[in-house]
């Protein structure tokens, strides 16, 4: 799930730090390195891109044999919905979902949790804001995006996902917590934390006057 590279439209609570241009570029490379962590993998990789934002709606990032799909809905749990019955109806699954907002993700957390998918139904990745980087499922449980839209963004998505799960009677595993890249107090953790990759590393100083 990503949103396309343009300035002015992604990290916008950045911007004091990097400007639209500068988070724009950022933006761009957490794409290029979720695609490559999944390529990694070797799993089947899909993009749910927005539309009407240039030739495909990702700014020209998407490697060669990453799947397009087209993000619909009003709110972020309509659009993830899509996402996932558009993934299993191709033939997909299990299925895990990731943002590009959280870049210490690596190549463990996705194995960990499709190794976690052979017992039980989900798997969540939490972030330290209340939401989650990652959601993994066997099969199509939709019902886990039905959560009221003005939930989406805040800090209580985990415990309510976890809840539905819960009133579903589904089995849930966690992954360890990362941080989403948000904010500039984000991006100075972030900058602190080996795992971090270089690259984007380098994006997130500001640029001298």
């Amino acid at each position: 799930m990503a949103k396309a590279p343009r300035a002015g439209t992604v990290k916008t609570r950045l911007h004091p730090l990097l400007g639209p241009e500068g988070c724009a570029a950022l933006q761009a490379e957490l794409i290029r390195h979720a695609m490559e962590l999944t390529g990694t993998l070797g799993a089947r990789t899909y993009l749910a891109y927005h539309p009407g934002e240039g030739e495909d709606g990702t700014g020209g990032v998407a490697p060669p044999g990453v799947r397009l799909l087209l993000q619909r809905g009003t709110d972020l749990g309509q659009r993830l919905t899509s996402a996932v019955t558009d993934a299993f109806a191709d033939g997909a699954g299990p299925v895990l979902v990731i943002g590009t907002d959280a870049p210490t993700l690596t190549v463990g957390e996705l194995t960990a949790a499709f190794a976690a998918l052979e017992h039980t139904d989900l798997v969540l990745g939490p972030a330290l804001d209340g939401g989650y980087y990652l959601i993994g499922m066997r099969e199509p449980r939709t019902r886990l995006f039905g959560l009221d839209a003005a939930l989406w963004g805040t800090d209580r998505v985990l415990d309510a996902t976890r809840a539905i799960a819960a009133a579903d009677g589904s089995g849930v595993e966690l992954l360890g917590p990362l941080r989403d890249l948000d904010t500039p107090e984000d991006a100075a953790a972030l900058l602190a934390d080996p795992r971090m990759p270089h690259r984007i590393a380098a994006l997130l100083q500001p640029a001298e006057a």
